[in-house]
């Protein structure tokens, strides 16, 4: 991870950056917003932004959003600066980090950042197929598709194959197409040139550019724009990049890996994806299973994730019990990994004696009691009904519950407003009646 520090690291802030440096980070410093903001033009591999309350934070946001920057910034200061950190917050920044540093708060914010542990865990049969399949075409140059469910680790696969290819010395740069709004995401990849648009005040480099020599990630690629997916086409074919405003074309040296939890390939009979793009994007094809398709992982992860938050947490570490792990290895894991890294991770903090029992094992969903049925409907009866109609039922009723709000829907259903979007286009087609978009709200 890459950190940019705004202030003097002469003090506090200078222990900030130790702390971070100690968890892995690679920093950089600015003495002032202004010359923080040229390097950010200057560098799209930047992953986040530590601040001193003695800067203008809310300006340097402001100018942030008017260059299409997209990076997370942390406010950082003495709990004197009360007042200075709720302004910070209000204006956009992501935490609080108060001064003097605390390691533990530290490594949760880098942790946070990053989204989640980079370690490849497995012993699964199953997994251990996909594993050797990817070691296989690391060492390539060709384009990489991986498929799977969300959580269930493939930018952590991602990573896996960036170490092992001959890229490996060169930048491995994550973009999460899913998380950036369309309107930011191609200055995003490409850059911009000064001008290109209002607030564009000077150069910007992309993030093909952040990652000339390494590995550029392209996460959820199945939500990006169309017309993005032409110029992105023509990017990854021509090796070459147009910045927005840009007058010429900037030569680029990346490998392409791109995950989805979407079939790209239904998604281009439907129109929604650019078919070309897809062939292109699909040279090498891994697909993730969910982690109740390979249960010998579940036992593994655990173990892992036990003692990567004892140590993170500042308790002693403990195994599984074998009653415990029983009880993990009985749930449906929905959420796949990442659920199972919460619930370890609440395990571990819960937990009392020698050993994580099954006590201290909270879990939803798997053991929960069928719900009675309910004259409205509601979540019952849904034997002898499928997946896709029960999924439109939730949608439709989330949306009548908004009022028609589908980016409030969207968030609550954990779903990109453009899949909301698609699935409502869907049911129109067959003739559904679809909840019209909120007064106001665009749909």
């Amino acid at each position: 991870m890459r950190v940019l520090i705004i202030g003097s690291l002469a003090a506090e802030l200078g222990q900030a950056a130790r702390m971070a440096m100690a968890r892995g980070a690679r920093i950089a410093q600015a003495d002032d917003p202004d010359t923080a903001l040229d390097r950010l033009r200057a560098d799209g591999g930047i992953d986040l932004v530590l601040c001193d309350l003695r800067h203008d934070i809310g300006t340097l946001l402001r100018a942030l959003a008017q260059e299409r920057i997209v990076v997370p910034v942390v406010a950082c200061g003495v709990n004197a600066q009360a007042d200075a950190a709720v302004r910070a917050i209000r204006d956009g920044a992501r935490e609080f980090l108060p001064l003097p540093p605390d390691p533990e708060l530290i490594a949760a914010i880098l942790a946070a950042v990053a989204d989640q542990d980079h370690a490849l865990i497995f012993a699964d049969p199953v997994m251990a197929a996909t594993i050797r399949r990817a070691e296989q075409v690391a060492g390539a140059d060709a384009s990489v598709l991986i498929t799977g469910e969300s959580g269930t680790g493939k930018e952590v696969l991602a990573r896996h194959i960036h170490r092992r290819s001959r890229r490996a010395a060169g930048p491995f740069v994550a973009l999460n197409c899913a998380a950036i709004p369309e309107t930011l995401l191609e200055s995003e990849l490409f850059g911009h040139e000064k001008g290109a648009f209002s607030g564009a005040l000077a150069r910007r480099m992309g993030k093909f550019e952040a990652a000339d020599g390494g590995t550029l990630l392209l996460d959820e690629i199945g939500e990006m724009d169309l017309r993005l997916q032409a110029k992105l086409l023509r990017a990854i074919q021509e090796r070459e990049i147009d910045r927005v405003g840009g007058a010429r074309p900037v030569r680029v040296n990346v490998r392409i890996l791109a995950t989805t939890n979407r079939d790209l390939a239904a998604e281009a009979a439907k129109g929604r994806f650019r078919e070309d793009l897809y062939f292109r994007l699909d040279v090498v094809a891994l697909h993730i299973p969910p982690l109740r398709e390979r249960r010998g992982d579940v036992a593994a992860l655990a173990a892992h994730f036990a003692r990567a938050y004892a140590e993170a947490n500042g308790v002693p570490a403990r195994p599984l019990s074998p009653l415990a792990l029983a009880r993990l290895n009985a749930h449906a894991w929905r959420g796949n990994v990442r659920e199972l890294e919460n619930a370890v991770h609440r395990a571990v903090l819960l937990a009392s004696g020698d050993a994580i029992g099954p006590e201290a094992i909270e879990l939803h969903g798997a053991s929960a009691p069928e719900p009675a049925a309910s004259p409205a409907g509601g979540v019952a009866g849904l034997v002898g009904r499928s997946v896709a109609e029960v999924e439109r039922d939730l949608i439709i009723q989330t949306l009548h519950a908004t009022s028609g709000n589908r980016t409030h829907a969207a968030t609550i259903l954990g779903i990109s407003i453009r899949a909301l979007r698609n699935k409502l286009r869907d049911y129109a087609a067959e003739g559904l009646a679809v909840p019209p978009p909120a007064v106001g709200i665009s749909a």
